[in-house]
C-alpha cells in the first residue's frame, strides 16, 4: 500500500486552512490516505530564529492582501481573524489526544476548528472555545478537558514539534510524501504532480 500523505499544520496558519480544505480530496484522486500533524509553528519560528509573514514589513501587508486573493481564487470561505496571529496549544493538543483516544472525530475536529477561526472569527486560543467546538461534535468535553491539562498530552505536543523540525518542517502547509517535501498551500498543484507521475 502507498504511504501517506504526511500534512504538516498550525490551526493559526491561513495557508494552512487553504490546505486542510484540499488534501483530503488530493489524497483520494491518488489512493492516499492523510497523516494530519499538528504543529506550533511559534515554536518553529523561535528555534529557527524567524518571524511569521505578517511579522515581516512588507512581506506582512503583501501576505495579507494575498490570503484574500487566494479564497476569491479558489471559491474557498474565508474571514480574516480579528486575532492573528495566535497560540493553539489548545487545539493542537486535542488533536493530538483524539488521534489516540477518539480517531473517528480527529478529522472533523481538525475541519471545525480551522473553521471558527477562519470563517467565523472564533478565538481558537481560548480553551472553552475548543472544548465548545469539540462538544458540538460530541466529544466528551470532560475527558477532552483533562486531556488538555495533562502533562503527557503537553509533551507529545512539544515532541511532534520537535519531530516535525527534525524532518524539515518550517512552514505550514508542510507536505513530505515519498521522501518529497511540499511547502505551502501554492504547491499542491506540484504535490498532485508528484503524486501522479511520481516526479517533477
Amino acid at each position: 500500500m502507498s504511504s501517506p500523505i504526511d500534512f504538516y499544520f498550525d490551526f493559526a496558519s491561513p495557508y494552512a486552512y487553504f490546505g486542510s480544505l484540499e488534501i483530503e480530496a488530493l489524497a483520494r484522486r491518488h489512493d492516499r490516505q492523510v497523516a494530519w500533524h499538528p504543529v506550533l509553528l511559534g515554536a518553529v519560528f523561535k528555534t529557527l530564529g524567524t518571524s511569521p509573514l505578517t511579522a515581516i514589513p512588507k512581506k506582512g501587508d503583501y501576505s495579507l492582501h494575498d490570503m484574500q486573493r487566494t479564497a476569491r481564487f479558489h471559491n474557498m470561505l474565508f474571514t480574516p481573524p480579528s486575532r492573528f496571529p495566535i497560540a493553539t496549544q489548545a487545539a493542537a493538543r486535542a488533536m493530538l489526544w483524539l488521534q489516540q483516544q477518539d480517531p473517528v472525530h480527529a478529522l472533523p475536529f481538525a475541519q471545525a476548528i480551522f473553521s471558527a477561526y477562519f470563517t467565523e472569527d472564533i478565538d481558537i486560543s481560548e480553551p472553552d472555545n475548543v472544548l465548545r467546538i469539540a462538544a458540538d461534535l460530541g466529544i466528551d468535553r470532560a475527558a477532552l478537558t483533562a486531556a488538555l491539562a495533562d502533562q503527557a498530552v503537553k509533551d507529545r505536543l512539544r515532541q511532534a514539534t520537535e519531530e516535525a523540525m527534525e524532518r524539515g518542517v518550517f512552514g505550514a502547509p508542510f507536505v513530505i510524501v515519498d521522501g518529497e517535501s511540499f511547502w505551502g498551500f501554492d504547491r499542491f498543484t506540484q504535490l498532485e504532480s508528484f503524486l501522479k507521475n511520481g516526479k517533477i
